[in-house]
Parts: C-alpha cells; sequence; structure tokens
C-alpha cells in the first residue's frame, strides 16, 4: 500500500531511546511532506468556520469528524507509550513538538484515505458485499476488545468503526486496482542481496543529545591505526574474522545483509566488489573505518523477496505520481479551532493500539 503506515509497525527495542527520537522526527516529518499535510501536495487547506460540532476537516464532500482522529491518534499514542513510556510526549526537536509530529502525520494520513475515496468513486470502485461483511465483522471486532472508558475517551461507536474501515479498505482496493497492471521486470542482479561480516572503528562519539561529534584529528588518526592492525590480523590466516568482529567492532551488529542503494555508497561498492570469504581494505565513510568480509556473494531468498520489495516500490512511484496530480485539484477546508484543541494525554485506562492489526487479521490474512 502507498500510505506510509508507521502506525502498523512496532517501535525496534533495541534501538536506543536518543536515537529512536531523533529517527522518529525525521520519518515523521518526511511522511508529512509525502502526503501532503502541507497542503502542498494535496491541494489548498484553508481554514473556516460553519462546520458541525465534531467535523474536524472537509476534504471535497469527505468529512473526517473527531472520533475517526482520536481512534488513530489514540492507536498511535498507546503504541509508541507501550515501548517509550508517556515521557516522549514532552520531546521536542527543531522547534518541533513530537505531540505536533504525530497529530499533524495522523491528519494526513486520513487525508489521504480521504482522497483515495474520491479517486475509487470516481473510478467506479466500490466494495463487494463480501468486502463490506467482513468491514462489519472487523468493525465489531474491535469495537468488542475496547473497554467503556476507551470508547468514551475516542468518542466512538460501532457505526464509526464501520465507516473508517470501509474507508481504509476501500482506498486499498482502488490501490491495488490502480496498479494490477504495473509489472515491472526486476533482474536477479538489480535486486541481489548479500551477506557480509562487519568491523566498524567509529570515527565520532554521541553527546547527550544523541547528537553525533566528530573525533579529533589525532583521535581519527589513533582510529585508524587501530582499523590497520585489525586487519592485518584478519589477513594473517591466524585469527578467525566473526571473532575478531566481536571483540574489536563497534557497530551494532556484526553481520549485514542487504541489496543495492541500502547502504553508504562507498561501503556498498567495497562488498558488492568482494568474492566470497574475501577480506576488504579498510572503507572510509561518515561513521568511521570498516573492513568486511564477504559471506555470500547471492541471497537466493532475500534476493527473490528483494525483488519483491523493488517492484512494489516501483509501483508506488508510478501510482504516487498520478496521486499526487489528481490530489493537488483537491480543497481541504480545516477546523481549526477543534484541531488545536486535540492533546495527547496519558490515560492509563486506555490502551488500545491494535486498530489496524484488527484490519490486517480480516483482510491480509
Amino acid at each position: 500500500m502507498i500510505y506510509y503506515k508507521y502506525l502498523n509497525k512496532k517501535a525496534d527495542k533495541n534501538i536506543t531511546t536518543k536515537k529512536f527520537f531523533s529517527v522518529i522526527f525525521a520519518v515523521l516529518m518526511l511522511m508529512i511532506t509525502i502526503t501532503g499535510c502541507s497542503g502542498e501536495e494535496n491541494g489548498q487547506i484553508v481554514l473556516t468556520t460553519g462546520f458541525a460540532e465534531d467535523e474536524v476537516f472537509k476534504l471535497e464532500d469527505e468529512i473526517c469528524t473527531l472520533p475517526e482522529v482520536l481512534v488513530y491518534l489514540t492507536n498511535t499514542q498507546t503504541k509508541y507509550e507501550s515501548v517509550y513510556g508517556d515521557e516522549i510526549w514532552n520531546i521536542t526537536s527543531n522547534g518541533v513538538s513530537m505531540q505536533d509530529a504525530v497529530k499533524d502525520n495522523v491528519i494526513a494520513d486520513i487525508s489521504q484515505i480521504k482522497a483515495m475515496n474520491i479517486l475509487a468513486k470516481k473510478n467506479n470502485c466500490e466494495l463487494s458485499e463480501e468486502d463490506m461483511e467482513r468491514v462489519k465483522e472487523t468493525a465489531s471486532d474491535y469495537y468488542a476488545s475496547l473497554s467503556r472508558d476507551e470508547i468514551e475517551y475516542m468518542h466512538v461507536t460501532e457505526d464509526v468503526l464501520v465507516k473508517m474501515y470501509s474507508e481504509y479498505a476501500l482506498s486499498n482496493k482502488i490501490y491495488q486496482q490502480i496498479i494490477k497492471d504495473i509489472n515491472p521486470e526486476i533482474s536477479d542482479d538489480e535486486a541481489r542481496t548479500i551477506t557480509v561480516q562487519h568491523i566498524l572503528i567509529k570515527t565520532y562519539d554521541t553527546d547527550e543529545k544523541g547528537q553525533k561529534v566528530e573525533l579529533s584529528l589525532d583521535e581519527k588518526n589513533r582510529a585508524f591505526e587501530n582499523a590497520k592492525h585489525i586487519l592485518r590480523m584478519a589477513k594473517d590466516g591466524e585469527h578467525d574474522f566473526e571473532e575478531l568482529a566481536l571483540q574489536y567492532s563497534e557497530g551494532e551488529t556484526t553481520e549485514i545483509s542487504f541489496g543495492k542503494g541500502e547502504m553508504d555508497p562507498l561501503f556498498e561498492q567495497a562488498a558488492f566488489n568482494l568474492g566470497k570469504d574475501e577480506i576488504s581494505e579498510i572503507i572510509t565513510t561518515e561513521y568511521g573505518y570498516h573492513i568486511l568480509k564477504c559471506v555470500t556473494t547471492f541471497n537466493k531468498g532475500e534476493t527473490d523477496g528483494n525483488k519483491t520489495r523493488i517492484a512494489d516500490k516501483q509501483r508506488q512511484k508510478v501510482f504516487g505520481e498520478n496521486y499526487d496530480e489528481f490530489a493537488s485539484t483537491l480543497l481541504t477546508y480545516l477546523n481549526e479551532e477543534l484541531w488545536d484543541s486535540i492533546k495527547i494525554v496519558h490515560n492509563d485506562n486506555v490502551t488500545t493500539q491494535s486498530f489496524f492489526e484488527t484490519y490486517d487479521r480480516y483482510f491480509n490474512e
């Protein structure tokens, strides 16, 4: 699906909290730009009056109500709090609070679903009776999972959930309908995935905010001499590379599998030029000095999976170009007063986070 549904993804518990905050801000702001929340991609946003009490925005004739926003926002909130705690909402980066970033991403996601529903109508794409039965079952299942406090907190009814799930299903259906004839040919070489063992000697440190701080020239020189010493041991035939990696590497992992376009260009070029069991020279990137050993030059299973991912990205790109042109013609009316009043407030009695997982159980399994 073209949507950037970070709501569906579990946060990686292996990422440090500071690193997570900086990464998630970057991702959120990127997604807001992509989905057009600024008003430049999804048409012009007009601040206006004349809304019903619970109407947050209107996209042409599609209306988004307060319960819809609260369902999305609450599921996002509890998903992150379950991993990082409610202190995450106190974080600010470059003048933007985590709360505002998440709110803007939520309204961008909902705007895209509304726009997709308008596109579906223009293409005579509708849900079948079987689809609607599944929608009703999904809504009933999710509603039954909610406590009384959660229902009151989100102002949600089963009918609202039926509307939300039907719009979500229809947006997925029109996307699949449009891309079904887009079948890019992906070669083995283009999708080739390799595995290398990896030793990293860093040329930076991190400050109390988790930001990178470059080492001094003397410190970098000492790091390079250390890398040369490790490389000599790696190539002397007496040392096991994996054991050297476990002993000396300052990276997060000692073995990496990846395809083309996924790593630093210098790192990637060196890795893809290695033969099986061959060890690289020292590679310098912004992160430090790297030494690689090729484990395999071609992972059949992962390459096949990468073909699928690359093809999906190309379909999304083709669809996105057409979608952006369509969405730019739409006009959004925002109830600024109601939108500004929506806050992320921690509530121990509100823990729901399975809105999208419930959908996946009925539609994607």
